[in-house]
């Protein structure tokens, strides 16, 4: 693996992380198409780095959300009621993948990591994100509009409204995502739309979830790799490396989410869909043209 990869990886991971377009997606087809899928040990330990500069997606969410931050801090200091209870929304919300998440991972691994796989959940919940957003201002109104939205049990709510059957339904729709080519920031944009939150803060509770998630992830993929009885797999990549797609992938993943953000407030997530559907045929293209490899990853692991 050399520096250029890391680079390359580290900036698909900063755009896509937070993009409903799937991160994880996009690293697999990615790695793919330079050729860090064989053999087996390259392959594995590219994998593990790919997780790895998820810490570069934290550290930007933490830095553009740090007075949301800052407040659920407060809040377990006793010090603010508001912050405390958004805490216990997320803790919540976490809760299902945490369950769930270190029992389906090496299956995941086995059976998921893979192109054809990767390009089946692009398209489907392509599908899904088409059509989300015209369900949701069917029920809702206009979420551009506050004085289509109604009020009451047919309005929309804020963050400090949700509840907690909101949050723990979101965070069990996050499991989802453990199937690559999803998304963890489109399903639970989604999820946070279906039960009410404009895309903008949808998504802000998104962000605001991949802390915990993202972090998990990390600290279970790092400890996994280094107390395994095999070799570690990081090991062979060097800091350098792993540094730089960390550093990479924060600037991106910062520049990311502020433009989502931005193009939320205008749009909604219809043109993500469609974009998910072209590229899923882009590499049904390759793959038959002979141009992509679709080796089954699991064979090797």
């Amino acid at each position: 693996m050399s520096i250029w990869d890391a680079l390359v990886l580290g900036l698909v991971e900063g755009i896509t992380e937070y993009l409903p377009i799937s991160s994880t997606g996009h690293l697999i087809l990615t790695q793919s198409l330079l050729g860090l899928d064989s053999p087996a040990s390259l392959k594995q330990a590219v994998d593990a780095f790919n997780i790895v500069i998820q810490g570069g997606a934290i550290l930007a969410v933490l830095g553009l959300y740090w007075p949301r931050v800052r407040s659920m801090i407060q809040g377990l200091l006793g010090r603010d009621p508001a912050g405390l209870r958004l805490l216990g929304l997320l803790v919540l919300a976490f809760l299902p993948a945490a369950a769930v998440g270190p029992f389906l991972d090496d299956t995941i691994d086995a059976y998921l990591f893979n192109p054809p796989a990767v390009i089946t959940a692009l398209a489907l919940w392509g599908v899904v994100m088409i059509f989300v957003g015209r369900w949701q201002r069917r029920r809702f109104g206009d979420p551009r509009n506050p004085q289509e939205a109604g009020e009451a049990a047919h309005g929309y709510v804020r963050i400090e409204e949700l509840g907690w059957r909101a949050a723990l339904f979101i965070g069990a729709m996050q499991c989802l995502a453990m199937w690559p080519g999803t998304s963890r920031s489109m399903i639970t944009i989604v999820a946070g739309m279906l039960v009410g939150l404009r895309p903008r803060e949808s998504a802000e509770f998104s962000f605001l979830l991949a802390l915990p998630t993202l972090g998990g992830a990390c600290v279970f993929k790092i400890a996994k790799d280094v107390l395994g009885s095999g070799p570690s797999a990081l090991a062979g990549l060097g800091l350098g490396h792993m540094a730089l797609g960390i550093a990479v992938a924060t600037v991106a993943a910062a520049l990311s989410v502020k433009w989502l953000v931005s193009y939320l407030n205008r749009h909604g997530l219809a043109a993500f869909g469609w974009y998910r559907l072209a590229l899923s045929a882009v590499f049904v293209v390759l793959i038959a043209s002979g141009w992509l490899s679709i080796g089954h990853a699991g064979v090797a692991r």
